[in-house]
């Protein structure tokens, strides 16, 4: 305002500067009715320029505030959305003797609050899906997370379940070897996600927990895949829930470089009432990294018991016992480009018919390259060598792939 009124001071001047010119031109005295007269038109000029800037600063003060708040808006939108994904591409000899765009995955995340926030993802996998196509849509995640104090968070809704070691972590840059190791997918097995509630957290000295109620497994009970643990995943759709399951999984990470953890779960019946067999997961894994060396290693079993006689017996086909191990040295190093480059070797066995008394088991023996020209990107290369029961084919083959994160 104090310096509205100097500018109209200024305009009050000029006029009056203007009115003087005019009567030196005229070379005639005004009288003091005159002189009244001008002054008077000259206040009223005054009065309506005073008027005008007013209301033109007034409308600019608002205008600038209306786009303070809508930046400040958008702004605090887009700080509450994350958006992320990975994909891989697949070219594999062997059996396979194909290539394959084998997913793309894109995560939506969302923060409702300080306390309170959201996680999604969708998967497309193998390039196509429909009827008669190789792939699949899935929404491998979608649930909600409340910090119900500092480190402690409940769960609500689809997330993967919290065992092994690539179950919840499998991004393409973040393991060595073009696929999934076959421990994890055939006994744990990865990719694995159910709905229900759960509760996480960290506790002191490196410690943290994982405890989820949630919907089951429902194997098959005749048939080449009969109690078979990864073809009863149900993945959320329209599962039958007659009977639930709990999982548990206690970490350590309070030693730099060592990560350690034992995951349990059990279900009453895991083919949801056809056949009355529990089954328990007992799952322990360690991870040791130092200076670029990291050796991974896990064990996985699962115990299945029939509870009642239904005259369906899992261990009449020596599925009462499925079990698995690998252990996986590698190295990581720093190349001059500043790119990075690791090599792996893995050994692995895994038995879906470990309760059978015949030789059943599958071993492997994996060694490979990976490079990253970025964090979020790398090239693959390896060759996986395999061991198989009598009257089965092995699955010697070399794998080539690319994948990225972001």
């Amino acid at each position: 305002m104090r310096h509205l009124n100097k500018l109209c001071a200024a305009l009050a001047i000029i006029a009056m500067g203007a009115s003087g010119q005019a009567i030196a031109a005229d070379h005639k005295t005004p009288s003091p009715e005159e002189m009244w007269k001008i002054i008077q038109q000259q206040q009223s000029e005054i009065a309506t320029l005073k008027n005008q800037l007013e209301g033109t600063a007034e409308a600019v003060e608002a205008t600038a505030q209306a786009v303070e708040e809508g930046a400040s808006s958008s702004a605090g939108w887009w700080n509450k959305t994350s958006l992320g994904g990975y994909g891989e591409v697949h070219l594999e000899t062997g059996t396979a003797d194909q290539v394959d765009a084998h997913r793309y995955v894109l995560f939506v995340g969302h923060e409702m609050s300080d306390t309170i926030r959201m996680f999604s993802e969708f998967e497309l996998e193998h390039s196509l899906a429909g009827d008669g196509k190789p792939g699949e849509v899935e929404l491998e995640q979608a649930y909600v997370e409340y910090d119900y104090s500092p480190g402690h968070h409940a769960l609500a809704g689809l997330w993967l379940v919290p065992v092994g070691i690539m179950n919840e972590t499998h991004e393409p840059p973040t393991f060595f070897g073009v696929e999934r190791n076959n421990v994890e997918k055939n006994i744990i097995p990865t990719t694995w996600w159910e709905c229900g509630v759960g509760l996480r957290g960290n506790l002191q000295s490196g410690l943290g927990y994982d405890l989820y109620a949630h919907s089951g497994l429902q194997t098959p009970t005749t048939g080449s895949s009969a109690f078979k643990i990864r073809s009863g995943r149900q993945k959320c759709a329209e599962a039958v829930a007659e009977d639930w399951a709990t999982t548990g999984r206690i970490t350590y990470s309070g030693m730099p470089g060592l990560k350690l953890a034992l995951s349990a779960q059990y279900q009453n019946d895991l083919t949801q009432g056809d056949a009355n067999t529990n089954a328990t997961l007992i799952t322990p894994h360690a991870i040791y990294s130092k200076d670029g060396f990291e050796v991974r290693a896990l064990y996985a079993r699962w115990d299945l018991r029939r509870s009642a006689d239904t005259g369906i017996g899992v261990g009449g086909l020596g599925r009462d016992q499925q079990e698995g191990w690998y252990i996986e040295p590698s190295y990581r190093f720093d190349l001059a480009s500043g790119h990075e480059m690791g090599f792996f070797t893995r050994y692995a066995t895994f038995d879906n018919n470990a309760g059978d008394s015949t030789d059943s088991e599958t071993d492997e023996i994996h060694f490979g390259v990976n490079y990253w020209p970025h964090d979020d990107v790398v090239l693959k290369a390896d060759f996986m060598t395999q061991d198989t029961a009598p009257g089965t084919d092995a699955d010697d083959r070399v794998n080539l792939g690319v994948g990225f994160q972001f």
